[in-house]
């Protein structure tokens, strides 16, 4: 998965772009994985899975060395590092375990992401829990997990006052039917309550789809709440349980033009990579179609303020921009 750091209004071009590193088996895969990258045109970032990719320290797989430097021979850097619980421990819940022992083990690890942030240079600790979440109805209190998951966050946002944390809000996942987190709405609540300067959310724009959401309007509120601080680009169709993982722009080009929009106009500087899925295709190429896709997109965008959408949007006037796309 690939993707960009915005550049923010008035500034050249469409920002940093950055990928995904890809599922490895050893530290010789995560390192040719990042030369590999290096290849594609435009990637100036690199986000790693942990602990799948980067190991806790002392458990064996590549080196702080090693990264750094396979990351300065491709050319890239570290932009986040992104926690993925093992199924093995973490099952049964992580951040939202209903065993105390087991949140700390959870908070513990993810402690342990931040420390490999920030050895690379990182600047923020991406969650996504696929287990912190439920099946059935009648299976969790739901205030009790409330209470977990916000007790578990401030713990870890305490631990790394240093970095960005940020959570990822999807509606649901084959590891978790329902999740603690489903929408962007809740996950603004979890920000409120969390209540520390370093924790926000990396808004995701095929979960936002799953959703039923309009991404455009997510990102417009949590940028307002100041809490926007990453984004996942990608399409997907609108069937609740999926996540295509499309490149970017190919299903709802017009959604995806306007995502754009609000991300210039919000001014908007932070992490963006795209989450994607070639899995058929070549991967390199797909990224650089990303790349590509969201670049022409942010000029577009500013053709649109130039050509006074404002305006338009201020009269709702939905012809008028429909004509304008002409």
């Amino acid at each position: 998965a690939a993707g960009c750091r915005a550049a923010g209004e008035g500034a050249e071009g469409a920002g940093e772009c950055g990928a995904e590193g890809v599922a490895a088996r050893g530290a010789g895969d995560v390192l040719s994985w990042v030369a590999r990258q290096g290849l594609i045109r435009g990637l100036e970032l690199v986000d790693f899975n942990f602990p799948q990719h980067l190991l806790p320290d002392g458990q064996g797989g590549p080196s702080v060395e090693q990264v750094r430097s396979a990351l300065s021979s491709a050319g890239l850097s570290a932009g986040s590092i992104c926690m993925r619980f093992p199924a093995t421990q973490f099952r049964a819940g992580a951040l939202t375990s209903p065993e105390a022992r087991t949140r700390a083990e959870a908070v513990a690890l993810a402690t342990g992401g931040c420390a490999w942030a920030r050895a690379l240079g990182a600047g923020q600790l991406v969650v996504w829990s696929a287990f912190d979440g439920y099946d059935y109805h009648l299976q969790v209190d739901h205030l009790l997990m409330w209470r977990h998951i916000v007790e578990s966050f401030q713990a870890l946002c305490d631990a790394c006052p240093d970095l960005r944390v940020s959570v990822e809000p999807k509606p649901t996942d084959p590891s978790s039917r329902w999740s603690a987190l489903p929408t962007t709405g809740t996950a603004l609540a979890l920000v409120s309550a969390v209540n520390r300067t370093n924790f926000g959310l990396t808004l995701d724009v095929g979960h936002m789809v799953m959703a039923g959401e309009n991404p455009a309007q997510s990102v417009a509120m949590a940028a307002a709440a100041r809490a926007l601080f990453g984004l996942q680009i990608g399409d997907a169709y609108s069937r609740v349980g999926t996540e295509d993982g499309l490149a970017f722009g190919s299903v709802s080009q017009t959604a995806a033009l306007e995502l754009v929009y609000w991300l210039r106009r919000l001014r908007y500087s932070g992490h963006i990579y795209f989450d994607t899925f070639p899995v058929n295709e070549d991967p390199v190429r797909e990224a650089e179609f990303n790349i590509r896709r969201f670049r022409l997109l942010w000029s577009r965008a500013a053709a649109l303020d130039d050509g006074g959408l404002a305006a338009l949007l201020a009269t709702h006037d939905a012809m008028g921009v429909l004509e304008m796309l002409e």
